[in-house]
């Protein structure tokens, strides 16, 4: 385009000059007229061709930036002034190199998650879990619980989960806090109907405590579930639901487990003795479906439990179990050696925005006499319940919630420790942020048949944020 302009621009210049170069000598009025008419000539001839090169050169920088490919990736425009135009062109902004995170092994599916869990604990701190008296504990922020985990697949049937967690737990100094293992486990799941598992994880036993931290209704489980169930063990299991590949409509009507594990709890390297704990639960879903045009369904549980153990094995892994003389509990490390036989049954119901979950559990501490040394405690039998019921008041936003439970450790005669506890959930973006707020009373029969050790009722409130990634 700008040849074809320079071409009628240089023809316009120079068909003038022509016509005065070939004008008969005769028209001309003299000489001189004549020479200084072609120096005008020339001279503006000149000047218009000085300012049609500028002209061509700034229509060449135009197409030169119109023709240049997009920069790949971030630009910017960089405006340049050539004392004439203003051309602007876009340039490759650098930029600084990713960071990448690839699997080491051949796994199709790695996935990097965790939650944060903070509370607020004002009043008898913790009561309702038998820390009143002599292990009572003060009003506190808490950092419940903060891990990390990581989850995969391999295509080989195989699938796997690491998780920590950097917890403030009451058993360490009040100024810091401790990381470490959770889950880690191995878990083999070609057939769905008897899949294997191995590694540490929470042993098959008591519906409540096998419930995930996340979808709690309450912000504590109960103190039942806390004395009596063995939480996570290093072990091995067999677990799966039969009906998978034979009645696949109905294939989670029934999943079995059955482990063997040390029975010493979490993080242990060694087991205490020779023996192993027996776990067994049973899960069966009569019904899932709808009722009235809302999700409802009905599942059942039992689990069994049986383990020898020896002098020094903590026997209430997660919470605590031994009376104190001042009807406080603590964990109950055992004296001596002892076998534990335990059992218990459950049942959930769900009914649209309606959920109704009961659960009792029962253990048999015996003491056995092993090389001749005896036992040191007395055999005692420990039962307890809980009963929770919860209604959406908005759906899927406003949630309130009532449990109802009760430990008799069966040390001391009448020492039932009993709680109410009632709570709303509100659900910011379902369980991933969620805000949670407990009112919980308690009493305590030992202390209320002991008026001179004190207060025998005790009340708190809990708040809690959660935040899962």
């Amino acid at each position: 385009m700008f040849i074809k302009t320079y071409s009628l621009r240089a023809i316009s210049l120079a068909l003038p000059l022509s016509l005065l170069l070939i004008q008969p000598a005769s028209a001309q009025s003299s000489d001189s007229d004549r020479i200084q008419k072609l120096e005008r000539a020339v001279e503006q001839l000149q000047k218009q061709n000085t300012e049609l090169q500028k002209e061509v050169s700034t229509l060449k920088k135009q197409s030169t930036t119109s023709a240049a490919p997009v920069a790949p990736g971030k630009t910017k425009t960089v405006v340049s002034y050539d004392g004439k135009t203003y051309v602007e062109k876009s340039v490759a902004v650098e930029e600084k190199p990713g960071i990448f995170v690839t699997p080491r092994g051949t796994e199709f599916k790695l996935v990097l998650g965790g939650f944060i869990q903070v509370n607020l604990e004002d009043g008898a701190v913790s009561a309702f879990e038998g820390r009143f008296g002599k292990t009572a504990l003060q009003d506190r922020f808490r950092l419940r619980r903060a891990r990390i985990n990581l989850t995969g697949d391999f295509a080989e049937n195989f699938d796997f989960k690491v998780e920590g967690d950097f917890e403030t737990s009451d058993g360490l100094s009040s100024n810091r806090t401790a990381f470490e293992a959770t889950d880690i486990f191995v878990n083999y799941h070609q057939f769905p109907e008897a899949q294997i598992k191995v590694g540490q994880w929470k042993a098959p036993y008591g519906l409540e405590q096998l419930t995930p931290d996340t979808t709690l209704l309450l912000i504590e489980r109960s103190l039942p579930t806390g004395a009596i169930t063995p939480d996570r063990q290093v072990g091995a299991q067999i677990w799966g639901k039969p009906f998978t590949n034979i009645w696949p409509a109905q294939k989670d009507l029934l999943t079995y487990y059955a482990g063997i594990f040390n029975g010493n709890g979490r993080n242990v390297s060694v087991n205490d003795n020779n023996n192993f704990m027996w776990v067994g639960r049973m899960e069966l879903m009569p019904f899932k479906g709808q009722i009235f045009g809302q999700d409802s369904s009905l599942k059942l549980g039992a689990d069994g439990l049986n383990s020898r153990d020896d002098k020094g094995t903590n026997i209430s892994q997660t919470l605590n179990l031994l009376v104190n003389s001042d009807g406080s509990l603590s964990p109950f490390v055992l004296p001596g050696a002892a076998e534990r036989t335990a059992w218990g049954v459950d049942a959930a119901l769900k009914l649209g925005p309606f959920d109704l979950i009961g659960e009792y559990l029962e253990e048999y501490v015996n003491g056995r006499t092993v090389n001749g040394v005896a036992p040191g405690f007395a055999d005692f039998t420990t039962t307890g319940f809980y009963v929770t019921g919860a209604y959406y008041l908005i759906p899927k936003k406003l949630q309130a919630v009532v449990r109802w439970e009760q430990l008799n450790p069966g040390q001391k005669g009448d020492d039932g420790i009993h709680s109410i506890t009632g709570g709303l959930n509100y659900y910011i973006h379902g369980d991933d942020i969620k805000l949670m707020a407990n009112y919980v009373h308690t009493w305590s029969d030992f202390r209320a048949a002991h008026p001179q050790l004190g207060d025998d009722q005790f009340d708190e409130v809990l708040l809690r944020l959660q935040l899962m990634f």
